[in-house]
């Protein structure tokens, strides 16, 4: 895989972000640039180290989102991790080492399954604390949804997840419908307000390493401080607030990691190693369509699994 020069894969990114779905040669004659610069370029990292997901909202389908961390002795780290990405509430696991040694993780769990989040993290761990997550600013509302699509919704969700730009006539296919009927259901997911929209995502081999950060105050100053890296931050209700902020690991950070320990009172760093975006990718492919039952009655048991 060719190493990404970043100054391009931003700008594919950028060109993408402003249009998300369009052909190349729209988005060439749109802007005004070069196709054949611009197809270079999408084929040089397009599917390698950029894509183009769809934004879900998921509180609309009744899920929460949650964050935990658990502590996993070294010789059962991947065998654990193996066990949770098989679990399609789970999103993302990845191994961390800090105020927990062993992963960190990201789920859902529908609305009316909350109460079995114990149950479910400690089949994996004896030693695990976990935190509804929100987007920040915080709106405060908790009016949740439910799973109300048919099974045929599950599938379409996975793949505008995994890749938006999918071609019209291969989604139909997948479906099993018509190119005009895949593109109702794509408009209907979009005037339901389920996809919020389309957001060109870079893959961890660009950012390999994660620091999270918990704290009960928010220093703003903390978003200026590091503003030459990317950061993201999320509500935990009742508790207060996660910072994550992504880089690599050939950038020399150690003092950098100090000084962000100053604005969090717990911490860990993550790291995105290939085997585990590996196990998580084979989960994210279709994880909408295990989570679903077949008959579109809502969600299996996250116990399931």
């Amino acid at each position: 895989m060719v190493d990404p020069m970043m100054e391009e894969l931003e700008f594919l990114a950028e060109i993408l972000n402003k249009y998300p779905l369009e052909s190349l040669k729209k988005i060439a004659e749109s802007e005004g640039i070069d196709y054949y610069r611009l197809k270079r370029l999408y084929d040089k990292y397009y599917g390698k180290y950029l894509t183009v997901g769809c934004i879900i909202n998921i509180k609309k389908l009744g899920l929460r989102s949650f964050v935990a961390f658990l502590s996993v002795s070294p010789d059962r780290l991947m065998e654990t991790a193996v066990r949770m990405t098989q679990n399609p509430f789970v999103t993302y696991v990845n191994p961390a080492f800090g105020f927990k040694n062993g992963l960190s993780i990201t789920f859902h769990a529908p609305d009316d399954q909350k109460d079995r989040i114990d149950e479910m993290l400690s089949k994996y761990s004896d030693d695990y604390e976990y935190y509804e997550a929100r987007a920040y600013p915080y709106s405060g509302d908790d009016n949740f949804g439910r799973w109300y699509l048919s099974y045929d919704y599950a599938i379409l969700l996975d793949i505008l997840k995994w890749d938006a730009r999918t071609p019209i006539t291969e989604i139909a296919r997948r479906l099993g419908k018509s190119r005009p009927t895949a593109r109702y259901m794509i408009n209907r997911l979009l005037e339901e307000e389920i996809v919020l929209g389309f957001t060109p995502l870079i893959d961890m081999n660009v950012h390999d390493r994660g620091v999270i950060g918990l704290t009960r105050e928010l220093n703003e100053e903390v978003l200026e401080r590091f503003r030459e890296y990317e950061i993201s931050v999320g509500v935990l209700p009742g508790y207060g607030y996660l910072l994550e902020w992504f880089f690599s690991s050939k950038e020399d950070l150690g003092s950098k990691v100090l000084e962000f320990s100053n604005y969090v009172e717990k911490l860990l760093i993550e790291y995105f190693e290939p085997a585990f975006k590996e196990m998580n990718d084979r989960n994210l492919k279709n994880r909408h369509q295990r989570m679903v039952k077949k008959d579109g009655s809502g969600y299996h048991s996250i116990l399931d699994f």
